[in-house]
């Protein structure tokens, strides 16, 4: 039984901005065949063990010709899969959506054409740049830039085009700028009329390039302005000095490696997102139950003598969040630690421990090990109980001050941290070319477990590798985790939280020299 095939338009190159029905689509392929100028983020949201092809354009060359992916999404159908064609923008937006659709008509396969968000209109709205105006265009037309002046003078009537609307867009049309120009101006439009090309729109590379028709050609030669970009031209291109908005955002230009657990990085994917930014998933740890027969024997002890504690430290959000998962699988009250102090180290600690019913005390200061001995130092006295529910990676120092005290220590390894993080060619690619400007670190082992990964996919020195990167660490202990695994920490939190590793980078990024922002 043959397959079936969704023709998505991803959107502009934001991942945010293709559309919900487009997300699901991905959520449930069997088999992605996807461009360039699809958001590698939106992969992210595939299936395990989904089928990935890529068959992009470069402008150098062709991975594969139209043809022979017409034929492929055909063939992946008749194997019963259903497939999602993954195209920049909106696939009936020179997509040529409509030669794949013919083909899987002419061989009864069932398709769907899911339209996205044309770059025609998002790339010049985040430059700032309505593409019409009440004042100034009241229509617009979209023309292919794409073409030789030979078959651009067939396709195109440039007498009627120039004066046709108000805003003319061009799309691939950077090499043929000049060309475009001077037959604007042959028939009829003016030479001042302002002209913007709009490079990687929506993206963390995106670049705005003005000017006017008698002077693009030549400011995007010196420019060395390369595609692939939008044109617009028209007099919305004015509005673009009170209306961009864009590059005035804090991560404006950024795209950020996110190396959390997939759990635990929505709130710093989308502080990013909200600030400006690109974020790039790519969780190199994850956390599970444990597994060895003393660790399950260990939690099993402890849990059996919860009224016995005189306090609870939880260190970590995953902490609070295994201790409740493992109360309620061994059948356990929590009103049993009703004799116990519960102490949360740090804000996002506590929060998580608000979420269960449960007001602790919390660590405000020096969000580590340290910091509770300096706050409740006097208050620990010789022979009390003390439960620990920690990962297995939990530094030692902890139980050891506490034991040297001469308080009993119960420790419990409540999750393991092991190694994940799938091959990711697109993110090599990234890291050479010098395009992932920052990369945050949130504990230790985020640290070792990416340069174990990047070695994993090829890096003979993953440490030089990322030489091109700022390094953000979340707290002293990450950073000199990273420091002595070779690597320049440049970024730091003030505090251990989110929130203060988020302001730090807002701090860098305002530091640098990049002229899109002006």
């Amino acid at each position: 039984m043959a397959g079936k095939v969704y023709l998505v338009g991803a959107g502009p190159g934001d991942a945010r901005l293709i559309t919900i029905k487009g997300k699901e689509c991905i959520e449930k392929a069997d088999a992605i065949v996807y461009d360039r100028l699809a958001s590698p983020r939106l992969l992210k949201w595939a299936k395990p063990g989904v089928e990935k092809v890529y068959v992009g354009k470069l402008p150098d060359r062709h991975t594969m010709k139209q043809e022979e992916i017409n034929q492929l999404l055909v063939d992946l159908a008749l194997e019963g899969k259903v497939v999602v064609r993954l195209k920049g923008g909106d696939p009936t937006i020179f997509g040529r959506v409509g030669e794949e659709a013919e083909l899987l008509r002419q061989n009864g396969i069932s398709y769907e054409i899911v339209p996205g968000i044309t770059s025609a209109i998002s790339v010049p709205a985040y430059a700032g740049i309505p593409v019409t105006h009440r004042e100034h265009a009241s229509s617009l037309s979209i023309v292919t830039g794409h073409e030789s002046p030979e078959k651009l003078d067939r396709m195109i009537q440039w007498d009627k085009v120039t004066h046709a609307t108000g805003t003319l867009i061009f799309m691939m049309g950077v090499a043929k700028i000049g060309y475009i120009s001077r037959q604007l101006i042959k028939h009829g439009r003016p030479p001042a009329t302002p002209v913007a090309l709009v490079r990687w729109g929506t993206r963390a590379e995106q670049d705005t390039l003005t000017g006017t028709l008698a002077d693009i050609e030549e400011k995007v030669m010196a420019a060395d302005f390369q595609p692939p970009a939008v044109i617009v031209v028209g007099d919305v291109v004015l509005q673009r000095e009170r209306l961009k908005w864009a590059e005035k955002l804090p991560l404006f230009g950024k795209r950020i490696l996110v190396t959390r657990t997939r759990s635990q990085a929505s709130s710093l994917v989308s502080k990013i997102e909200d600030l400006g930014g690109e974020p790039y998933e790519f969780p190199v740890i994850e956390t599970v139950a444990p597994t060895s027969e003393e660790a399950v024997a260990g939690l099993r002890s402890a849990l059996d003598k919860l009224s016995t504690f005189d306090w609870v430290f939880f260190t970590s959000t995953n902490g609070v969040e295994f201790f409740f998962r493992h109360l309620k699988e061994h059948g356990r009250d929590i009103r049993s630690l009703a004799g116990a102090r519960i102490v949360a180290v740090g804000p996002a600690t506590a929060e998580a421990l608000r979420q269960y019913g449960i007001v602790p005390e919390v660590l405000k200061e020096r969000f580590q090990a340290e910091g509770l001995i300096d706050a409740y130092g006097p208050e620990l006295a010789a022979g009390q109980n003390v439960l620990l529910p920690r990962g297995n990676l939990g530094r030692s120092w902890l139980p050891e001050k506490l034991t040297e005290m001469g308080l009993s220590v119960t420790e419990a390894t409540l999750y393991e941290n092991v190694l994940c993080g799938e091959d990711d060619e697109e993110l090599m690619k990234l890291l050479a070319e010098g395009g992932i400007h920052a990369v945050t670190f949130t504990s230790s082992s985020t640290v070792t477990n990416l340069l174990k990964v990047l070695e994993r996919m090829g890096a003979d020195n993953p440490a030089e590798l990322l030489k091109g990167s700022a390094i953000a660490c979340i707290g002293p202990l990450t950073a000199q985790t990273a420091a002595e695994a070779g690597l320049d920490v440049t970024i730091m939190a003030e505090e251990a939280t989110i929130d203060s590793l988020v302001e730090a980078l807002c701090s860098w990024n305002q530091q640098e020299d990049d002229p899109r922002r002006r």
